[in-house]
C-alpha cells in the first residue's frame, strides 16, 4: 500500500465498540517486534521516543530527531504508523503546518495533537487550536494524503480524577465539537478513567475517542463496551521493556 493507501486503511480501523489496539512504540525495533505480534498499526508515544533518545518529554526530543525516528519506523514495516507530534512543536500555524509537511514527508500517515501549551500552562484556546487543526489538515490535503489527525485534549491530564467531572466533561465535549469541525479525525482523553464519564464523552463526541490504558483502566472488553474506538499504551510498553533489561541486567551483574 501506498501511504494514501494506508491512510485511508488506519482510519477504517477506528470502530466505536471494536476499537483499534496501539501497542506504542518507540523505534524501528520496538515497531518491528509489535508488528510481529500482529498490530494492524503502528503508533510511537512521544514520551517512550525521547526516553530512548536521552531526552524528556514535552517536545525535549529535537524535531530532527523526531521526523528522523519515525522514518525508520516507516520503513521498517509495512503497516500504518502515526506519529505522537504532540503540540506540533510550534505555536503558531504556519509553523506548525511547515513541521506537519514534515513529519508526512517521512511516511507516517497521521499523528496525535495535543490542545496543552507545551513548556507553558493550561490549554490551548478552542478557537486557536482548531486553527491549527485546520493547518494540519490543509498540509494533509496539499499532500493528498487523508492523514488522521488524533486531536488530544489535556483537560484530563491537566487535573487529578477526583476532579474529573460532568463539567470538565461538557469541556471536553465542546472541544471534540471544535477539532471535527476543524477537520480532525480523532478525539483523544488521556486520564479519563471513569466509566460512566468515558461513555459520556463517546456517545457525545462526533469523533471515535481514544483512551489510554495505565492502571486503574477499565479492561479493553469494557471499553469498547463502552464505546472506545482506539486504545493506546502510552508509555506503558517502553517502561514495561527497560524494567526487563534492567532485571536482566542485575541477574547478570549478580
Amino acid at each position: 500500500m501506498n501511504q494514501a493507501e494506508k491512510a485511508k486503511a488506519f482510519g477504517a480501523l477506528h470502530v466505536p465498540g471494536r476499537p483499534v489496539i496501539l501497542f506504542n512504540a518507540w523505534d524501528a525495533g520496538s515497531a518491528k517486534a509489535v508488528a510481529d505480534a500482529g498490530a494492524k498499526a503502528i503508533a510511537t508515544g512521544s514520551w517512550s521516543v525521547a526516553a530512548a533518545h536521552g531526552f524528556f518529554d514535552a517536545e525535549g526530543l529535537p524535531l530532527d530527531l523526531a521526523l528522523a525516528n519515525a522514518a525508520r519506523i516507516a520503513r521498517a514495516v509495512d503497516l500504518p504508523v502515526t506519529l505522537d507530534f504532540e503540540g506540533g512543536y510550534a505555536v503558531e500555524t504556519a509553523q506548525v503546518a511547515a513541521n506537519f509537511r514534515a513529519v508526512l514527508a517521512t511516511g507516517v500517515i497521521g499523528c496525535n495533537f495535543e490542545d496543552q501549551i507545551v513548556g507553558g500552562e493550561g490549554l490551548h484556546p478552542i478557537k486557536v487550536q482548531a486553527g491549527r487543526i485546520e493547518a494540519l489538515r490543509r498540509e494533509a490535503e496539499r499532500a493528498d494524503v487523508p492523514a488522521f489527525i488524533n486531536a488530544r485534549t489535556d483537560i484530563f491530564l491537566k487535573a487529578k480524577p477526583e476532579a474529573h467531572d460532568r463539567a470538565a466533561v461538557d469541556a471536553a465535549i465542546e472541544r471534540a465539537r471544535a477539532y471535527a469541525d476543524a477537520g480532525a479525525s480523532g478525539f483523544f482523553v488521556p486520564g479519563l478513567m471513569n466509566e460512566s464519564l468515558i461513555a459520556r464523552v463517546c456517545e457525545a463526541s462526533p469523533l471515535p475517542v481514544n483512551a489510554m490504558m495505565f492502571a486503574g483502566m477499565p479492561s479493553i472488553k469494557r471499553l469498547a463496551e463502552l464505546g472506545i474506538g482506539r486504545i493506546s499504551y502510552g508509555p506503558g510498553p517502553y517502561r514495561q521493556a527497560m524494567a526487563a533489561v534492567t532485571e536482566a541486567a542485575r541477574a547478570a551483574f549478580s
